[in-house]
């Protein structure tokens, strides 16, 4: 009888959320799972650790091919956290963070807690990849998934994914799906991101983050952005490999 795969499970939505627990109820009867998930939302934290204060974890469930755990850190920390002190001795063929309720595509995934489950992964040398729906529901319906999220997730595992890269892929929020697009990320930019107000006794000044994501190439159509706002599935290939290569040689002339 073959093995299953062995798969660590994060996200940044907590560990009660809809999407990672329909993460599991789709992937269990094909896979063993290993989940590490905060104990509540932890969305915008990107690959941030904790550092000042000890992690906890709790047991939430377990059953045979599968052990939920809450975390008091991190995205990041729940990754690190788990591969170093409970998947004993089988290493996870994959690292998978999501569903996330909301879009990680374009200059979202800087600030995704999502993005930095998957980036901790690729960290370590383990192939990666982070799930996404654009809608912020936290009872969306993630049913239009499921043979996606299959399919893609075994396909990740015999790829042979290059080291120090992860797939990106986000859902439009649709009944059903037009394909899937293998696409560049998108050059957008938030606008208009922080709203004044005052509180209500004290008047004193607070401000919300806020804003409006604006497409800064809306005619290009291989981008992450092109492809969602067409009813395709976005799958963009991401590095952790922040250099700007093309300025290399322009800087040793320089230099």
């Amino acid at each position: 009888m073959t093995q299953k795969p062995y798969i660590l499970i994060s996200n940044d939505d907590g560990v009660a959320a809809k999407g990672i627990n329909y993460l599991i109820e789709t992937l269990h009867p094909v896979a063993d799972l290993l989940v590490v998930a905060p104990d509540s939302a932890r969305s915008g934290y990107g690959c941030a650790i904790t550092t000042n204060v000890p992690l906890t974890i709790q047991p939430v469930r377990s059953e045979r091919g599968l052990k939920v755990y809450s975390c008091t850190g991190t995205p990041a920390d729940c990754v690190k956290l788990a591969l170093f002190q409970l998947v004993g001795n089988r290493q996870p063929d994959l690292v998978v963070s999501g569903i996330n309720h909301g879009d990680n595509s374009s200059i979202n995934a800087h600030y995704s807690g999502t993005m930095g489950a998957a980036f901790e992964g690729v960290l370590h040398g383990i192939p990666s990849v982070a799930f996404s729906i654009c809608d912020h529901n936290p009872d969306a319906d993630f049913r239009p998934m499921h043979d996606y999220i299959i399919d893609l997730v075994f396909k990740s595992i015999t790829m042979g994914m290059p080291r120090n890269t992860c797939l990106n892929i986000n859902f439009p929020k649709a009944d059903n799906f037009k394909g899937v697009r293998v696409c560049r990320m998108g050059s957008t930019q938030w606008v208009n991101e922080i709203a004044r107000a005052r509180r209500p006794l004290t008047k004193q000044p607070v401000f919300w983050l806020t804003g409006e994501r604006v497409d800064l190439e809306p005619e290009a159509d291989d981008t992450d952005a092109w492809a969602l706002s067409h009813g395709y599935v976005a799958i963009t290939p991401t590095t952790v490999d922040n250099t700007a290569y093309e300025l290399i040689d322009v800087l040793k002339k320089l230099m």
